[in-house]
């Protein structure tokens, strides 16, 4: 969509003329330098459109700045999407990844772009979407988590470190909350205690996405809504499927939440025809034929795993590591995401 390109921030600002060059040996572009566009959505790996002539390939790269070296890890997330795509057709084509690091300064890979639609918090302007769009898109949603979780993982199986994922989260994400805190949020002690006292053994092991929303996925709207490609798959990984399913939810706002937690909200998962989160939770479970008779544990996770990712993008924002405008807010949203999470258990 052309609303959420924009001109390269400088502090994310790279050597066209290099990554062309590289480009040149390594892949089929033709002989000219692209334009090259920002993405400006995006809230951690930074993302690019090169256009050349008569092909529009994107560009993935980390942040300058502290960083988690998994989640921003190029080298992984290429071969994850190269991995799946035969199985889940919703992934991006990959076609090169770069290690060199005399190129632009880190790791980078370069795939195809998926033409469609991307959800946001507003829609596009000039789309119109009926009742019965929305109702589809969103079952849309949940059948594409689904057929995701019933993947065969065992091409993946590398990326899995056994029993225990639920355990692991928990531990890890309170860790890291901890090293990424500033002195303006809460300390979230009670609420990482309560998740560690009160974790579920893990229900499955399988492939999950780790950030599925509806900016993350691409639709062709031309006629009847059909889901055509599923991105971002930096937090892609082994492990429990209601995990997944409760970070899902942490950003599936509705239609008569409290207004400070809806003026959060990233996707249009508020219009007349989408479902609930309690219907998304109900329909998933249908469908994916896993028991859970209390979801609460993972709907409090998924609010605090949230809040670390909001807080570890904070904290570079105080540092002045990056000065997206967008990641102002992000700090009361820590806080607003761990009260909200505090008040369910």
């Amino acid at each position: 969509m052309v609303s959420e390109l924009a001109e390269v921030r400088a502090e994310d600002a790279f050597d066209v003329g290099a990554v062309h060059a590289w480009l040149l040996k390594n892949t089929d572009v033709p002989n000219e330098l692209p334009r090259v566009q920002q993405f400006g959505s995006g809230a951690s790996n930074l993302t690019y459109l090169l256009t050349y002539k008569d092909q529009e390939l994107i560009l993935r790269r980390p942040p300058i700045g502290t960083k988690a070296v998994s989640a921003h890890n190029m080298k992984r997330e290429f071969l994850i999407q190269k991995t799946l795509l035969p199985d889940f057709p919703l992934v991006p084509k990959v076609i090169a990844l770069c290690e060199d690091h005399s190129v632009i300064g880190s790791d980078f890979y370069i795939m195809q772009r998926i033409a469609g639609v991307i959800l946001r918090r507003d829609l596009p302007s000039g789309l119109v979407l009926s009742v019965q769009d929305t109702t589809l898109i969103g079952n849309l949603v949940i059948e594409g988590l689904v057929s995701l979780h019933h993947v065969d993982p065992t091409p993946l199986s590398q990326l899995s470190k056994g029993p225990g994922y639920v355990g692991r989260q928990v531990e890890g994400w309170s860790r890291r909350y901890r090293a990424a805190r500033t002195p303006d949020v809460a300390d979230a002690e009670v609420l990482m205690r309560w998740l560690d006292e009160n974790q579920p053994h893990d229900i499955a092991s399988c492939v999950i996405h780790g950030d599925w929303r509806l900016d993350n996925l691409v639709f062709n709207l031309d006629s009847t809504p059909k889901l055509v490609g599923a991105l971002d798959w930096e937090l892609a990984t082994i492990g429990d499927p209601l995990m997944d399913l409760g970070s899902s939810m942490a950003y599936w706002t509705d239609s008569n939440d409290e207004a400070a937690f809806a003026n959060l909200r990233r996707q249009p998962s508020h219009l007349p025809g989408m479902p609930t989160r309690e219907e998304f939770i109900k329909r998933y479970l249908e469908k994916s034929e896993w028991d859970c008779n209390d979801f609460t544990f993972y709907e409090v996770f998924g609010l605090f795993r949230l809040a670390v990712i909001l807080q570890q993008i904070w904290a570079r924002y105080v540092a002045g590591q990056t000065t997206n405008p967008s990641f102002a807010i992000f700090g009361e949203a820590v806080d607003l995401m761990i009260n909200r999470a505090m008040r369910m258990i």
